[in-house]
């Protein structure tokens, strides 16, 4: 998946001789909490609602004054951007290093779009198969070639089909695979699994 597919485009956008007040207005009205800065068709900056209420909080030293000052005067300047090309993974974690809530997206110098947490992790649902009705399988196995195949290969064989598989490392030389298949019998799947010599994590052993 890719930013192209879950970024918002169009994308609001506001100059940077725009009053916070209207700035403001506009996020309150559209229910966001980013703006981009455009200038001449260049990105210029960004501005957040987090951005506009300190600057025009008593905590600003020229004073509250929402109606007077612009949003040049305190936008982020250096932003981050991303492509429409990039993997979603890669957004989210710049982002996550970053400690920031958007990344405009350009293509060619112009911006197409922004992408925001809520976004990715609208993403998440959708690589994960969670929002599809389906069973869940979460098994532990040896890091190494051919295990994954194995279980994929066991689940073929009963003739379940796989919406989703997301593997990532564990300590100690194994890998956990999350499974979303075509199934909500997963208990037998489970068992029958545990009787192939997988590690089965979820769904857990049901007591007897």
């Amino acid at each position: 998946m890719l930013v192209k597919d879950v970024m918002r485009a169009p994308v609001l956008s506001v100059g940077p001789e725009w009053t916070h007040e209207d700035a403001y207005k506009l996020l309150l009205e559209r229910g966001i909490r980013h703006l981009p800065v455009v200038a001449d068709g260049r990105l210029v900056g960004i501005i957040t609602d987090r951005d506009i209420r300190l600057a025009t909080s008593h905590l600003n030293p020229k004073g509250p004054c929402p109606g007077c000052t612009q949003v040049g005067e305190v936008m982020t300047k250096d932003v981050i951007t991303a492509h429409p090309l990039d993997p979603v993974e890669e957004a989210a974690r710049v982002m996550r290093e970053r400690k920031i809530g958007s990344l405009p997206v350009l293509e060619d110098g112009s911006l197409v779009g922004i992408v925001t947490g809520i976004d990715l992790l609208d993403a998440l649902l959708k690589l994960t198969g969670v929002t599809e009705p389906s069973g869940r399988l979460e098994v532990r196995l040896p890091d190494r070639p051919g295990e994954l195949a194995r279980l994929t290969g066991f689940l073929a064989g009963k003739g379940i089909n796989i919406h989703s598989l997301l593997s990532y490392p564990e300590d100690g030389d194994f890998v956990r695979a999350v499974v979303r298949v075509n199934t909500l019998e997963t208990h037998l799947l489970a068992e029958g699994l545990r009787q192939e010599g997988f590690e089965v994590i979820w769904p857990p052993k049901k007591p007897w």
